[in-house]
């Protein structure tokens, strides 16, 4: 079993940059893609960026393109999400997952694929 834990959230003023990380455990690492994933208040979880498990391959929503990076040191076996220029709008709990293989950012994108899952990290971005 996985057991995955993020740190490196908190409150941040618009245009501000955080790093969240992602600690892994339990399993072998690069026999997982990864994923972050974020959950605003009523809104549903969506996938903020995926990385496969080499680090070769990497997707993300449209709306932090350019502005956040994910990555991966398998030899930590750590996870990671570079976030820069944060606007209000990133407000959310991010969550780190682990999950099988897939291609594709809509494919990626559906949270069943992930069997293991984070507490997740508070981010709140102020205006």
């Amino acid at each position: 079993q996985v057991q995955l834990v993020e740190s490196g959230g908190g409150l941040v003023q618009a245009g501000g940059s955080l790093r969240l990380s992602c600690a892994a455990s339990g399993g072998t690492f690069t026999s997982y893609n990864m994923g972050w994933f974020r959950q605003a208040p009523g809104k549903e979880r969506e996938l903020v960026a995926h990385i496969n498990w080499s680090g070769s391959n990497t997707y993300y929503l449209d709306s932090v393109k350019g502005r956040f990076t994910i990555s991966r040191d398998n030899a930590k076996n750590m996870v990671y999400l570079q976030m820069n220029s944060l606007t209000p709008e990133d407000t959310a709990v991010y969550y780190c997952a682990a999950g099988g293989y897939c291609t594709g950012y809509a494919y990626c994108a559906n949270a069943a694929r992930y069997a293991y899952w984070g507490q997740g990290t508070q981010v709140t971005v102020s205006s």
